[in-house]
């Protein structure tokens, strides 16, 4: 069987290193840029770290901000209208995976007209050309978009998350700068660190996974668990701040070449139906779902309590793997993650609704163990 890793042609990493950025569009001969970013982001001035350099540079750019933290279809079609009015040649996405995410589809779309409605999209397009240019600069440690060939965007009108997955939607650089995220509140260093730690354990334990993406994996769980508790209670010191960047990197280098599982599954509703933070859902599901999957991943899981710091000397399988879902629930503990759908105010009644996209989503066949619908329904209850 042969294997496929897709990765960015150049990616830049370190302190500062989105001074970068003149250089990189010269390199590419782009002249005029689409900044995709957020308000939110425009308000507290991280965006502004990166158009200053942009500015000193002389390189002309226009904004397009209108992005939700769950990004719509809508949010795709006003970004390709935003980059057809601009006369820009390149889209420079500044944030989280809302940002990039938006950027993908804007790029995608922009470039293969024929799926301007957006929703055809969904799953594995048959795309036949590259998106626009997309240079990348994440502000958040967590869903790695700079790097994946995925992006996830809301189709309204179905209130369902659309996973996409497409080689021709990757940015063309990836500029990692751990000073974009020191500004990034407590609650959402946890969330989107926690959701690097699931992409690592799925992408760890996916049925796609193989000894190039493990290689990825492990180190991305070992630097997380040392580095998102220093993240979250000291924000601005760089080492926990630059630990994560790059850490959520080297997650997503894998697990976008090897697919996810059924946290991922069922965090998508959440996030559609609920408008439940992407990173809080896959953190809240995880240890749950590690136990089902246990029976099908006792050897890796007893890998991954040793890679977290467990000593597992004289444990049996059984309880070294206990130990890794027990160092996930404690470490989501540590940071603040809520445990429990109520405390989301998603009640038992709506369930049924949320396990009925779960078990059509694109990641949850990915999963080690095969699951049904109505075992997804007792895993939510499960966490309820």
């Amino acid at each position: 069987m042969a294997q496929r890793f897709i990765l960015n042609e150049v990616s830049y990493f370190g302190a500062g290193c989105r001074k970068e950025l003149p250089a990189v569009l010269k390199r590419l001969n782009l002249h005029k840029a689409l900044v995709a970013t957020d308000k939110g982001l425009l308000k507290v001035g991280t965006a502004k770290m990166v158009t200053d350099v942009l500015d000193e540079a002389g390189f002309p750019y226009e904004i397009y901000s209108e992005i939700k933290p769950n990004p719509t279809v809508t949010n795709v079609k006003q970004g390709v209208e935003a980059f057809k009015k601009s006369g820009a040649d390149c889209l420079i996405a500044i944030g989280g995976g809302s940002s990039m995410d938006t950027a993908k589809g804007i790029g995608i779309v922009s470039n293969n007209p024929e799926f301007s409605d957006v929703v055809s999209l969904e799953g594995c397009a048959p795309t036949k050309n590259k998106s626009v240019p997309i240079i990348a600069l994440p502000t958040t440690a967590g869903t790695g978009a700079e790097v994946t060939i995925n992006y996830v965007i809301i189709d309204e009108e179905r209130q369902a998350k659309m996973v996409c997955v497409d080689p021709n939607d990757i940015p063309a650089v990836a500029i990692v700068d751990p000073e974009l995220m020191y500004t990034l509140p407590k609650g959402l260093t946890a969330a989107t660190g926690m959701d690097a730690l699931t992409h690592a354990i799925e992408g760890y334990i996916t049925k796609g996974a193989w000894v190039m993406s493990d290689m990825y994996e492990l180190q991305a769980i070992k630097m997380i668990a040392e580095n998102l508790p220093l993240a979250v209670e000291e924000p601005t010191n760089p080492v926990g701040r630059e630990g994560m960047a790059l850490a959520q990197y080297i997650a997503a280098q894998a697990f976008s070449n090897v697919g996810l599982g059924l946290v991922h599954g069922m965090a998508h509703p959440m996030g559609s139906l609920f408008d439940i933070p992407h990173g809080v859902a896959n953190a809240l599901l995880l240890p749950t779902i590690m136990e089902f999957n246990m029976p099908k991943c006792i050897e890796k899981f007893g890998v991954i309590a040793k890679t977290m710091g467990v000593d597992i000397t004289g444990m049996t399988a059984e309880q070294a793997a206990q130990a890794a879902v027990d160092a996930v629930r404690a470490l989501s503990i540590k940071v603040g993650i809520p445990q429990h759908l109520s405390d989301l105010n998603i009640k038992e009644e709506n369930i049924p609704a949320l396990a009925a996209q779960a078990i059509a989503d694109v990641c949850t066949p990915g999963n080690p163990r095969d699951v049904t619908e109505a075992e997804i329904i007792e895993l939510y209850k499960k966490v309820l």
